[in-house]
């Protein structure tokens, strides 16, 4: 009986522990590839952007909910200079695409939602948080696939700004 509570207890803090997000990733990682839906029907992969432009991915936890209705009209108001940067840019989170889809629709966005609603990207990522939704993280990865930066401390009426100036930072070719 003793052995018997001793594997039952292994398999379910195995089984735990599968759960759990990987560490966030960090600079200089190379980002997990995905394919997700956008809320304008597409699918995108990192992997179509390899050795063309950076992406960024703002990570949002909730569609319909204040801060990231702020985050996602920021990154609208924004576009211009966000579209002045050889950069895809998104906003991501673990909402269904029909949920993202509407989201997106109501604020007129000019620029696609990603959906993941199998949670493994935001796992991927190291940014699912035990409540099952996604960190406030946005990632900016250079052309090669690596982390540029990560900011975690997101300011979502301003982060449309932020992003453009962090992509200047990074020293992203413009657009011609």
């Amino acid at each position: 009986m003793r052995n018997f509570l001793r594997t039952v207890l292994a398999v379910a803090l195995c089984m735990a522990a599968a759960n759990l997000s990987a560490e966030p990733l960090k600079v200089g990682d190379t980002a997990p590839d995905f394919s997700l839906q956008g809320s304008d029907g597409k699918t995108y992969k990192l992997s179509d952007f390899k050795g063309k432009a950076a992406v960024v991915i703002a990570w949002f936890p909730k569609a319909f909910t204040g801060g990231c209705t702020a985050e996602c009209k920021s990154m609208k108001e924004h576009g211009k200079a966000l579209r002045h940067y050889k950069a895809a840019y998104f906003t991501a989170s673990t909402d269904d695409a029909e949920t993202n889809r509407k989201f997106a629709e109501s604020l007129a966005l000019d620029y696609p939602i990603l959906s993941d609603p199998t949670k493994e990207t935001a796992k991927a990522f190291g940014i699912l948080n035990d409540k099952g939704m996604a960190d406030r993280v946005t990632f900016y990865i250079d052309k090669q696939g690596k982390i540029a930066a990560v900011d975690t401390s997101v300011k979502t009426s301003e982060h449309g700004k932020d992003i453009a100036d962090k992509l200047d930072a990074l020293k992203v070719p413009h657009n011609h």
